[in-house]
């Protein structure tokens, strides 16, 4: 006879984060009028810093934003080039894709979207601003806002 079989308890391993809620509303743009004038003025320079925090400093603030500058200028889609860097910040961070896709948060409202992901950002525990090498050495983005440190081993008490 085959034991009986015991249900599954405990914590599932690998499996993918629960979704969280943005730290801020998509329309939430005037909160900040700095970085609400800078978005809408120099859209690149926001973007830059954006992307240089979600490729966790593989590309410079300055690489990124001169290529969204670049794709702005000559073919207008630059929204697209947003469109992928908030995807990919959505899949670290297990955000919903709200109030709708990617690709029409940033066609339909570049200025909104980039300023929403910079908000989430700061609330995660990074500053933008200073770029991601210096936010890693202030240790910015700890492990409890799901950033640069990750969570050290935990043992038992014996």
């Amino acid at each position: 006879m085959k034991p009986a079989a015991q249900p599954v308890t405990g914590v599932p391993v690998g499996g993918a984060p629960a979704p969280a809620a943005w730290s801020s509303g998509l329309f939430d743009c005037f909160d900040d009028c700095g970085l609400c004038c800078l978005t809408c003025w120099c859209p690149c320079i926001t973007f830059g810093k954006v992307a240089e925090i979600v490729d966790r400093g593989s590309t410079s603030c300055g690489t990124s934003g001169a290529l969204y500058a670049l794709l702005g200028s000559l073919t207008g889609c630059h929204w697209i080039y947003s469109c992928t860097y908030r995807s990919k910040m959505r899949a670290q961070y297990a955000l919903p894709d709200e109030p709708c896709c990617d690709c029409c948060v940033h066609f339909c409202c570049e200025t909104c979207g980039l300023i929403q992901q910079y908000k989430e950002l700061k609330a995660r525990g990074y500053d933008p601003d200073i770029g991601w090498h210096l936010n890693v050495e202030r240790g910015n983005g700890g492990a409890g806002a799901g950033g640069v440190n990750p969570p050290g081993m935990q043992e038992m008490g014996r």
